[in-house]
């Protein structure tokens, strides 16, 4: 497997060529539909997206860490964090290859 990474111009020139809109549309489409997904985030928490996969945010609460070199303690600011579960069938294609 090589060491690339898929950005949102790879993306939108798929959508180019395998669905035939022009640049600045396949464009618009990937900016509305990760908007979408950061916004659903946002309100809900939760976005689920069917055959893909669900990301959920986790909210995490203050704790005490270590600072592995002094052993002092520092307290962990809350935070949030996203979280992805691959569906069924995401799992199923990936191990196909």
């Amino acid at each position: 497997m090589a060491d690339t990474t898929l950005t949102r111009t790879d993306i939108c020139k798929e959508l180019v060529s395998k669905v035939g809109l022009s640049r600045q549309q396949s464009i618009d489409v990937l900016e509305t539909l990760l908007d979408g997904i950061a916004e659903g985030l946002c309100d809900e928490g939760l976005v689920k997206i069917s055959s893909f996969g669900t990301f959920h945010v986790r909210r995490k609460n203050q704790r005490v860490g270590r600072n592995p070199k002094t052993g002092q303690e520092v307290p962990i600011a809350p935070r949030c964090s996203l979280s992805f579960r691959a569906s069924t069938t995401l799992k199923q294609t990936v191990n196909k290859g």
